[in-house]
């Protein structure tokens, strides 16, 4: 079991950067796939990316594709979410997610959820 827990949310002006963080408790972080999602106000919880065990597969939405890259620490983790070239659509509460085996972009198939962290791209 983990529990994942987000942070490096904020503020940045569209174009900029942020990274965010995803720390899991639990001794087996390496048996669990590593997903991202977001929830803008009004909208469903989309798929944003997720890593797999080792790290040598990550899969993306089209929207995130070319700007978002995924990647995790097994010695710290940790997980990592690097957002670049943000918009103003991208503004969302962004969530860690984590599953033994699924890594797709289905959010009713992760197992274990952070409490989120809100980002905002200001036009």
């Amino acid at each position: 079991q983990v529990q994942p827990v987000e942070s490096g949310g904020g503020l940045v002006q569209a174009g900029g950067s942020l990274r965010l963080s995803c720390a899991a408790s639990g001794r087996t972080f390496s048996s669990y796939v590593m997903g991202w999602f977001r929830q803008a106000i009004g909208k469903e919880r989309e798929f944003v990316a997720s890593i797999r065990w080792t790290g040598d597969s990550t899969y993306y939405a089209d929207s995130v594709k070319g700007r978002f890259t995924i990647s995790r620490d097994n010695a710290k983790n940790t997980v990592y979410l690097q957002m670049n070239s943000l918009k103003p659509e991208d503004t969302a509460v962004y969530y860690c997610a984590a599953d033994r085996s699924y890594s797709g972009a289905n959010k009713g198939r992760y197992d274990y959820w952070g409490q989120g962290t809100q980002v905002t791209v200001s036009s």
